[in-house]
C-alpha cells in the first residue's frame, strides 16, 4: 500500500484591520491589511498578484469590498482547472454583497468541486 503525499498549504488572508485580525487571532500567519486610502485598489491587485503565483498558498481569504478591485485576477484563479489556491471572499462590517449568500456558496462549492454539498 502506497502512501499519498500530503502538502502542507497556507491560508492568506487580504483584507481590512477587522478581518485581520480576527484572522490572526484564529492562527493566519499570512495576512496583508489593505488600507482604504486612494491606493486600496492597486494594493489588492499587487498582493493577490503575488499570492496566487505562490505554490505554499492553498487558501486566499478576501474581503469582499477588496475583491471588486481584481474581478479580472480572481475570475482567471477560478477558471483554471488546477485546485489552489481557493479563493475565499467574506463580507464586511455592512454585511455580504450577495442577496442569498446561501445560494452563492453552494453555487460557488457545485462550480469549483463538480457537485452539490449538502450540510
Amino acid at each position: 500500500m502506497s502512501m499519498v503525499q500530503v502538502k502542507q498549504l497556507d491560508i492568506a488572508a487580504i483584507g481590512d484591520e477587522d478581518l485581520v485580525s480576527g484572522l490572526r487571532l484564529a492562527g493566519i500567519s499570512r495576512y496583508y491589511m489593505i488600507k482604504n486610502n486612494h491606493n486600496a485598489a492597486e494594493d489588492v491587485r499587487k498582493t493577490l498578484g503575488e499570492l496566487i503565483d505562490e505554490p505554499s498558498i492553498g487558501v486566499i481569504v478576501i474581503l469582499e469590498d477588496y475583491a471588486q478591485y481584481a474581478e479580472d485576477l480572481l475570475a482567471q484563479i477560478r477558471e483554471r482547472r488546477g485546485t489552489t489556491p481557493v479563493i475565499i471572499e467574506v463580507p464586511s462590517k455592512s454585511g455580504p454583497k450577495y442577496k442569498d449568500v446561501v445560494g452563492y456558496y453552494k453555487a460557488f462549492i457545485k462550480q469549483s468541486i463538480g457537485f452539490d454539498v449538502e450540510i
